[in-house]
């Protein structure tokens, strides 16, 4: 593990597929970490190639996208255009 490091941060206005959203809040929530944090984290690995998550926590994702009905896959990744409406708040 990395030794703790002070940084500065950035406020974004990030706009993503509301599935996406919940079903990233779920797993945030079941690691008990802020949205921010697991966002990051997941970014770090993704730069070095690496998966972010665990078996265990894959599972837990899985069900999660089933829950709220998250179809998208990697595949979809740059073919989504927004439909002009704004989605409720994703809260799970």
């Amino acid at each position: 593990m990395s030794e703790r490091q002070t940084i500065p941060r950035t406020q974004t206005g990030m706009r993503l597929a509301a599935p996406v959203v919940k079903v990233l809040k779920g797993v945030a929530e079941y690691r008990d970490m802020s949205l921010g944090d697991l966002v990051e984290g997941i970014v770090l690995h993704a730069f070095e190639g690496k998966c972010a998550f665990g078996p265990e926590t894959l599972e837990v994702i899985a069900k999660l996208r089933e829950v709220y009905g998250c179809d998208l896959t990697a595949a979809d990744a740059h073919a989504l255009e927004e439909d002009g409406r704004d989605a409720q708040d994703p809260e799970p």
